[in-house]
């Protein structure tokens, strides 16, 4: 198959920040003001066509027909599961697939109880990081998201399910640090009253460890969330599952956590993934509560959701709560998140690699080749 690249494709115009519409205006010689009556029209609005933006003149339509494009992906399919929770898949223009998973929360997955929906959100076409238990990665990474492709999953969640979303949290399918810019630009249409209208307080972005651009995240002024995806609570445990930890070690880490902390008054999270026999004993449950404790983190438990041709298994749930309990008795706030999804296979990237071995996209669930973790991305 095919595939056409990026470039050839029309940007979807979501992903525009009003600074920069305002800017290619004054290119065009139109009038700033034209800026907010286009982004009424996107955001608000939300038409499909350039033509039905009847307050505008007919040549600035034909102009945004010509460079952009109103949608850019196409809804694919929705697997749905018995407690609501659903995962959206969306075909890209080059032929390739992004997921988006709506999660009910009740409780949400990083504030207090709420009925509020919760959307996970991808930022690439696979992954680099080649997490040992995740899905993302299997088939390599592809390429980043554009800011519009990543704003674009929101949007068209909302007009499928005729509902707002109040969170977002960026851990879906890639690694959103990886693909900063772009993650940035998206954050600020999101957050603006011009755009999605989203409290930055309500996004987190979770990442696998990538310590400088942490540091940079603290220094954007939006309060977004940070999470960290740690799944391991030694260097040695941490570097069998998760590669990134050869580039950016533990000390590394809790060193930008630290900074993170001395600019933001929000509370972490650690995501901890339970895989039996390998991340799951009491010792390191009290090495995770040594390091939590000081950097005031929360700790959110996951035992390990299943994915077809890795053999990785969940441990029971007497060891759950023994580990869980660790962390409870050393002082740490710790959830277990017996998670929802697991019937409709809502591990990262499951869904998209069984539809692009489908249609040939690529060859097998397990690649040959894989990209060097951090080349190009960081």
């Amino acid at each position: 198959m095919t595939l056409d690249t990026p470039s050839k494709a029309k940007p979807p115009i979501l992903g525009l920040t009003q600074t920069r519409l305002v800017e290619l205006l004054k290119e065009w010689l139109e009038p700033s003001y034209r800026a907010a009556q286009i982004l009424d029209w996107v955001f608000k609005r939300r038409v499909l066509s350039f033509d039905k933006m009847s307050n505008l003149s007919r040549g600035l339509r034909a102009k945004l027909e010509e460079h952009f494009t109103l949608r850019s992906m196409t809804y694919s399919s929705v697997t749905g599961s018995h407690d609501t929770t659903r995962k959206f898949l969306f075909k890209l223009h080059d032929g390739r697939y992004v997921e988006t998973v709506l999660i009910p929360a009740n409780p949400s997955l990083y504030g207090e109880a709420s009925d509020r929906l919760t959307l996970c959100v991808s930022s690439q076409v696979g992954c680099a990081y080649d997490c040992k238990f995740c899905a993302s990665g299997l088939a390599g990474f592809t390429r980043n998201l554009t800011a519009g492709e990543i704003v674009e999953q929101i949007v068209q969640v909302e007009d499928l399910v005729k509902d707002r979303i109040d969170n977002l949290v960026f851990m879906g399918m890639g690694e959103p640090l990886a693909n900063f810019t772009n993650l940035l630009h998206a954050i600020e249409c999101l957050n603006a009253s011009w755009g999605v209208g989203i409290g930055a307080r309500h996004m987190t972005v979770s990442t696998s460890g990538l310590a400088p651009n942490i540091k940079k995240l603290a220094d954007f002024p939006l309060q977004v969330r940070l999470a960290i995806s740690l799944h391991g609570a030694s260097n040695e445990v941490r570097e069998k599952i998760m590669p990134v930890n050869r580039k950016h070690q533990l000390e590394e880490l809790f060193a930008a956590l630290a900074y993170w902390n001395s600019k933001r008054n929000q509370r972490l999270t650690f995501e901890f993934i339970l895989i039996a026999g390998v991340n799951d004993s009491l010792d390191q449950a009290r090495l995770l509560a040594k390091a939590a404790k000081p950097l005031l983190a929360k700790v959110n438990l996951i035992p390990y959701n299943t994915v077809e041709g890795l053999a990785w298994e969940r441990p029971s749930e007497e060891q759950q709560d023994a580990f869980q309990a660790v962390l409870l008795n050393a002082g740490v706030t710790a959830t277990l998140r017996r998670e929802k999804g697991h019937d409709i296979a809502a591990a990262c990237g499951q869904l998209r690699l069984k539809q692009e071995t489908e249609e040939g996209i690529i060859d097998s669930l397990i690649p040959a080749k894989r990209i060097t973790i951090g080349a190009g991305l960081a």
